[in-house]
């Protein structure tokens, strides 16, 4: 097992002996650990990788599931873990760059400092759905309704804070519109009453609207990606609706991370393992339909990608002053 001790010493050593300690890694099992229940996207894209990871790594990889605080139970384990890489975590965006902005002190992690960005595993565009009995049909038409009709209009979300809200709320913003946010406790009812005609528009994963659109229940009419979601080609971006809209985007996303100070040789192995694991059509076949787009990225890309988000979700937050408590 790979210590802190023998990084040290390693580093130390490595101008005469530069193979060192972590070249032996993993010589025992390694845990991912998932903030949520078993069978949803971050449970999903731990699971798909954990085959190829422990084939390639000739090590058990094992996926455990530690809910609750809004994911912040794992991940705050694997945030105050020995950083040797035999604990990671398998994220999606809310708890490591949204919650901080909703929880302030009281997040007990900070993901900044005792986490490191290890590998993207792939956005979660939110797609934009109405009723079928709506008119509306593509983002001009569906900007065009919203203005025509200020203040009437309300969209739903799975929940406060999350991803699918701010995309509603960046909308709002950008495009100067007053459609009222519907929190819901899930996915599922956020769409069945856009269905229903409670809610006028839903901002939801596709995995959650899908069975909806393809019973005719509702439309798809827009994603929150900068480009089309290749499970809806037919589908443009939100940021084709309205000038003001250019360069709109919001997403979800499903990475993985490990813990603050693990050894650079051990985050560039399990990264390059985790990128090549998402360039096969085995794994990424598995991923598309759950509305995931793999996006493979090296670790200095994949770190800068973590910090603009979190600033962005960050502006987006207080912009609309959203709080826990609404």
């Amino acid at each position: 097992m790979l210590t802190r001790r023998d990084w040290l010493a390693g580093a130390g050593a490595a101008v005469v002996a530069p193979s060192f300690a972590w070249a032996d890694y993993p010589d025992h099992p390694i845990r991912i650990l998932v903030g949520y229940a078993a069978g949803g996207g971050v449970d999903i894209i731990a699971r798909l990788l954990s085959d190829p990871l422990s084939t390639n790594l000739k090590q058990a990889v094992v996926v455990e599931n530690r809910t609750g605080a809004a994911a912040m139970v794992a991940t705050g384990a694997v945030a105050k873990a020995n950083p040797d890489g035999y604990m990671l975590l398998a994220a999606a965006s809310g708890e490591v760059a949204i919650n901080q902005h909703l929880y302030g002190s009281k997040m007990p992690y900070d993901p900044a400092k005792e986490l490191v960005p290890l590998a993207l595993v792939g956005i979660v565009p939110c797609v934009v759905v109405v009723a079928e009995t709506t008119p509306v049909h593509n983002p001009k038409e569906l900007i065009a309704y919203a203005r025509a009709n200020s203040d009437k209009l309300s969209f739903s979300s799975s929940g406060v804070g999350n991803p699918q809200q701010l995309a509603g709320e960046l909308m709002n913003s950008m495009a100067g519109l007053h459609v009222l946010h519907v929190p819901y406790k899930g996915s599922a009812p956020a769409v069945t009453d856009v269905a229903t005609g409670t809610v006028t528009m839903s901002f939801s994963s596709l995995a959650a609207a899908l069975p909806l659109i393809q019973a005719g229940k509702l439309r798809a009419v827009a994603v929150t990606s900068k480009e089309r979601m290749p499970q809806l080609p037919d589908v443009a971006p939100l940021s084709e609706g309205d000038p003001k809209l250019a360069g709109y985007e919001l997403l979800n996303w499903f990475a993985m991370f490990a813990t603050a100070g693990t050894p650079q040789p051990v985050l560039e192995r399990l990264n390059d393992l985790i990128n090549t694991a998402l360039r096969d059509p085995a794994i990424s076949g598995k991923l598309l339909p759950q509305g995931i787009v793999p996006k493979p990225m090296g670790l200095a890309e994949f770190k800068s990608f973590v910090a603009s988000e979190t600033e962005k979700f960050g502006k987006i937050v207080a912009a609309a002053n959203i709080k826990l408590e609404n």
